[in-house]
């Protein structure tokens, strides 16, 4: 839900309030519990006390409206939320105060019995407390000193892609923004130079070509400046001689502003950061290392495990997905070992594309298939559809092989030999649908609930589900052939080896080349996807393990609810109710999708 550097939403990359993602306390109740005058609290002696769920929505609501004011977020002309004439600050003593504000806001909800809360209430504290133990758990590890992982960033998705400003307020709040940028870079780059200070910083080995992601915004030419692409073809609803205007704003801007920026911390980046960034790659190895690593793995699985928990579950999955992935070797009637298949899938060119217009025309026809049938899996859809794009150039070369979102699902066109076919069904069903682009489509659909619910991320849930919809393509039909369905469980691997894999670097210590050994003996991803697959566990702490626990997590629900419901069981209303949850913790999914049982079967 909150405005946090970390969150996983594809749809949300592109604003740079959602590269910040964190829920803020009140503006209404400011930054303490509200103390009345003696007069005013004897006057309110016969007031009824407001109830359980009153209390709550006073403090996410306000708490909602002060975050908009912290972040520079406002509300569109279709009211959604959008960033606004500036970017958020990011200096320590604004981190420090926000750190108060979590703690406070928490005492305040520690206040709120959730006993007496209904259940659309109940769900709602559940979300807001975990966003804000998150926030403030980052918070006292400094988390802003190290602003960035191997394919995110606080300098990309700072301009729009085209079509999402449609007017002249849009582009005049852009051109706010740019103008900002010096500022917000000087106290990114100061924050980064704190935590070189201190050891904590990205991983060395994970920063190669990462400058390449600033090159093309230093671009002095204005008008070839990616900053400017949104210009180029603007809404005919803007005036021709506004539309001037705002261009010859942008230009100055880019040259005054977005060009030096970029060029200082291209600099600081390669003179600096890079070379001073630390050798090691574990977690632990960084300050607090251990009990830094243990708040990540809560913080993305949501759920109360360990390291060596996960490990072994990883450990257990592997083995199992193997066994599938023999009997599919088999059923192919390929002849050879494990190792000869991966070979074989790897270097064959009928598995892969020739053209990057090939590739996004075989994703978007596995899309249109899955329409034909996801009526069978899912009861309700959305109204909103989705288009498939291909990764920007810029940011394609570390990007990960697709991101589904709001209004796009991406699909990653570089380096052709790098993306097999027989991955794409697995791929579009996760990220378009009934992956991610539905799933956020439904979530912008429902009408009930907090605006805040609307803008939370957590990735157990999100990921989760997005694994999930994988193994539905099974029921859906998806796969036809034994290459396809061997994609499939190369991708299941895929997230099962991250479980072994995160651990292993991050708590047993393995080495970089061990993890790559890992992932490449287990699956058929190419060798590029390998390396930025390890390099983004490497950076980001934690967050790969989402996945498998994610899908886990409902797979254990849907085989509970089938005993439980017998031949009452619907697929369609079980899907369903999760997405009609929205995103909510795996602790708060086991426990509302339990009593969900209950009711079906008539036991609650």
């Amino acid at each position: 839900m909150t405005l946090h550097t970390k969150t996983e939403d594809p749809s949300l990359h592109e604003d740079i309030a959602m590269h910040t993602r964190r829920f803020l306390l009140p503006l209404l109740l400011g930054c303490a519990p509200l103390a009345l005058p003696a007069a005013a609290a004897s006057a309110t002696q016969n007031v009824v006390p407001a109830s359980a769920d009153e209390q709550l929505r006073a403090l996410y609501e306000a708490d909602w409206a002060w975050n908009m004011e912290e972040f520079a977020q406002v509300h569109d002309a279709d009211g959604q939320l959008a960033s606004g004439d500036r970017l958020p600050a990011v200096d320590p003593a604004t981190q420090l105060r926000r750190l108060a504000h979590w703690e406070d806001m928490l005492s305040q909800l520690d206040a709120i019995p959730v006993s007496a809360l209904s259940e659309a209430e109940r769900i709602n504290a559940s979300v807001f407390r975990t966003n804000l133990e998150s926030a403030a758990s980052d918070a006292r590890y400094r988390e802003w000193e190290m602003p960035l992982t191997s394919d995110t960033s606080f300098w990309t998705g700072l301009s729009p892609r085209p079509g999402r400003l449609t007017t002249a307020g849009d582009f005049e709040r852009y051109i706010g923004r740019m103008r900002d940028i010096p500022r917000f870079f000087a106290e990114n780059i100061a924050n980064m130079r704190d935590g070189m200070a201190r050891g904590f910083t990205v991983p060395q080995v994970t920063l190669a070509g990462r400058d390449q992601s600033m090159v093309g915004y230093a671009e002095s030419d204005a008008e070839a400046n990616p900053f400017y692409a949104v210009f180029r073809d603007m809404p005919a609803s803007i005036p021709a001689d506004r539309q001037a205007a705002l261009q010859a704003q942008a230009r100055a801007a880019i040259a005054e502003t977005v060009v030096p920026a970029y060029t200082e911390l291209l600099a600081f980046y390669r003179d600096e950061y890079q070379p001073a960034a630390r050798t090691t790659t574990a977690a632990n190895a960084l300050p607090d290392g251990e009990a830094y690593y243990a708040a990540q793995i809560r913080e993305y699985t949501t759920l109360d495990l360990t390291a060596e928990e996960i490990h072994q579950i990883g450990l257990g999955e592997v083995a199992r997905i193997r066994a599938e992935m023999d009997a599919t070797i088999a059923e192919s009637g390929f002849e050879g070992t494990f190792d000869e298949f991966l070979v074989f899938l790897r270097t064959d060119p009928q598995f892969y594309a020739q053209t990057p217009e090939e590739l996004m025309m075989f994703s978007a026809y596995v899309a249109k298939r899955a329409d034909a049938t996801i009526g069978d899996v899912i009861g309700l859809l959305p109204r909103r559809r989705f288009t498939i794009l291909p990764v920007p150039d810029e940011i394609a070369p570390y990007y990960t092989s697709g991101r589904g979102g709001l209004r796009s699902c991406l699909m990653n066109t570089y380096d052709l030999p790098s993306r097999p076919l027989y991955n794409a069904p697995a791929l579009t069903l996760h990220e378009c649908a009934p992956g991610h682009s539905m799933q956020a489509a439904l979530a912008e659909e429902r009408d009930a609930g907090p605006e805040f619910r609307r803008y939370t991320y957590f990735s157990g849930y999100g990921e989760g589900w997005g694994l999930y919809t994988e193994y539905l393509g099974i029921e859906m039909g998806i796969y036809r052939t034994p290459y396809e369905n061997f994609g499939r469980l190369s991708y299941e691997m895929w997230r099962a080896a991250r479980l072994v894999i995160d651990t292993g670097l991050h708590h047993y210590g393995w080495p970089r080349q061990q993890a790559i050994d890992y992932l490449a003996a287990n699956t058929a991803l190419s060798d590029l996807e390998i390396e930025n697959e390890i390099d983004r566990y490497i950076s980001w702490p934690g967050q790969a393990l989402a996945y498998k626990l994610g899908e886990l997590t409902i797979r254990r629900l849907r085989s509970e609810a089938e005993a439980a419901l017998g031949e009452n069981f619907d697929r369609r209303t079980f899907h369903d109710a999760i997405l009609a949850m929205g995103s909510v913790p795996l602790s708060t999914l086991e426990e509302e999708m339990r009593r969900w049982m209950a009711r079906q079967s008539g036991t609650q």
